[in-house]
């Protein structure tokens, strides 16, 4: 029986780009993951590449500039998923001091090494298109630079990536247990159709997210398991609230800050919130009062008050925080922490506490430096200048775009954008031949039979949500019947999970 170099538990953002960089130096990986891709925390983001403006009042510096860094690696490896996105912040009096937050907002652009990314301005919102939505009390402010992600789709493509450099990649397997034994580890896996099977490996690495503690003391078995804070952060998807292409940044009166980001063309969304969580992770949800305390952040600010009727979607994601006994949520480090156990003589497990989207890839090279003393011969990094699947030359793009929007002018241009937006070049392999929308077979609205038969041989799709909520949003977009129809496609009830029905 094959012995894997490392068995990787957890298939969210920093388990796929683990796997991703240690196939590509050469190690033999097995990822297990016992939902879909991305069905936890990162599915559930702001969705933003981004430094974390306010991590650096809490003096998190190395987290900031690692995160500055990481933005156009990032932007670089895979322009179609990730944009340059404009941030507004707008200037009152509860705010401090002009001078400090310019100077801030200084450091913001210069401790990364900006390169691609404009710099910050200041805002008349007198004058600029940014201020029609503010109240007439905010009459300036600021803009600065960060990203835009489609969170679940940059998990995929590590994973992809992983896979095309032979890494083992499970969906819907649950690790149910994990063994020290003389030469690494015996992992018990349950597949989909009820099967046990046991994979060898030299190295475990608990990427769980919020399960993190769970298969600390439940698959691996710890008396005493380091703890993580689950720190819930709840989002909204409203009708959208202006017409420009910006995102607002506001802050509230408990020092805590609020995103109205321009969402799926047709929508903003909304977030977040920050309170400590203590119900089981793979259930939350949204509470009335943190709905209501959204919908107060963002109508401080815009003329227009937005409303509950304006509301069409709502979702929660948990944050495995490592507990460093910070006094708030919202005050407890982003910071990843990785922790090496391994007793004398035995295997070693690598365990992640927390960690960002914006730094899964620098995570990875981390924990993989953790782990050269048992795999010395193993390549260097290489992430760092690497295209994910369907990436490009970032310069490119526009003229990309154009080309196939010619190429295929029996789909109108926003369909184009949006398989470009989702795929990149790999969009190839879904319209290559095809001179009529009927090439593409049944269509789902937007959707076409040959988009669906491409994600289940490239994407470990199994069910309509995964295609409508985590390698898409179209959940947001099509209608009941096309939903209903997609279903029967994929041989499932037409039932909509309460969870994911639009409101």
């Amino acid at each position: 029986m094959m012995t894997y170099d490392l068995f990787i538990i957890g298939g969210g953002v920093n388990g796929c780009a683990i796997a991703r960089d240690a196939s590509g130096r050469g190690l033999s990986v097995f990822l297990a993951e016992q939902n879909d891709l991305a069905s936890g925390t990162s599915s559930a983001s702001t969705k933003l590449i981004h430094g974390g403006l306010r991590y650096l009042e809490h003096y998190e510096f190395r987290l900031v500039r690692e995160a500055l860094i990481e933005r156009e690696v990032l932007l670089n490896s895979a322009p179609h998923i990730i944009w340059p996105l404009r941030f507004i912040l707008p200037h009152h009096a509860g705010l401090r001091p002009r001078w400090l937050i310019r100077l801030g907002l200084f450091m913001y652009d210069h401790l990364g090494g900006r390169k691609i990314l404009p710099p910050t301005r200041s805002v008349d919102f007198r004058k600029d298109v940014t201020g029609k939505a503010l109240k007439e009390e905010f009459t300036d402010g600021f803009e600065y630079s960060d990203c835009w992600v489609e969170d679940a789709r940059l998990v995929v493509l590590m994973a992809r990536d992983a896979a095309a450099k032979n890494a083992q990649i499970r969906t819907r397997t649950k690790v149910t247990s994990a063994r020290r034994t003389g030469e690494g580890w015996d992992i018990d896996i349950l597949a989909p159709n009820g099967t046990v099977e046991t994979i060898k490996a030299k190295v475990l690495v608990n990427a769980a997210g919020p399960w993190v503690g769970e298969v600390l003391a439940n698959v691996v078995g710890q008396n005493d398991p380091d703890k993580i804070r689950m720190v819930k952060g709840s989002h909204l998807v409203v009708d959208r609230l202006y017409d420009h292409d910006r995102c607002y940044i506001f802050q509230n009166g408990d020092g805590r800050i609020c995103f109205a980001i321009p969402y799926e063309t047709n929508f903003t969304l909304i977030g977040t919130t920050d309170e400590d969580y203590h119900g089981e992770p793979n259930k939350p949800e949204i509470s009335q009062a943190e709905t209501d305390y959204l919908l107060a952040a963002v109508s401080e600010y815009l003329r227009r008050p937005v409303t509950r009727d304006m509301v069409r979607w709502s979702y929660s994601g948990i944050r495995p925080l490592y507990d460093d006994g910070a006094s708030s949520a919202q005050e407890a480090t982003r910071d990843y922490v990785l922790k090496v156990e391994q007793p004398e003589g035995q295997s070693p497990m690598l365990s992640i506490f927390g960690g960002k989207i914006t730094t899964s890839r620098k995570l990875a090279e981390h924990a993989l430096e953790k782990l050269q003393p048992l795999f010395p011969k193993f390549k260097a990094p290489w992430t760092a200048g690497a295209n994910l699947p369907g990436g490009m030359a970032y310069g490119e793009i526009a003229k990309y775009i154009a080309d196939q929007q010619k190429a295929y002018s029996f789909l109108k241009p926003q369909n184009v954008l949006r398989l470009f937006r989702a795929y990149g070049t790999d969009m190839q392999e879904i319209l290559q031949g095809a001179r009529f929308a009927s090439d593409l077979g049944e269509s789902f609205g937007p959707l076409s039979a040959r988009e669906v038969e491409y994600l289940r041989k490239n994407e470990w799709v199994q069910s309509a949500d995964d295609v409508l909520w985590r390698r898409s949003k179209l959940g947001l977009h099509m209608k009941p019947d096309e939903v209903q129809a997609l279903r029967t496609y994929m041989g499932e009830s037409v039932q909509v999970t309460k969870s994911k029905k639009r409101k």
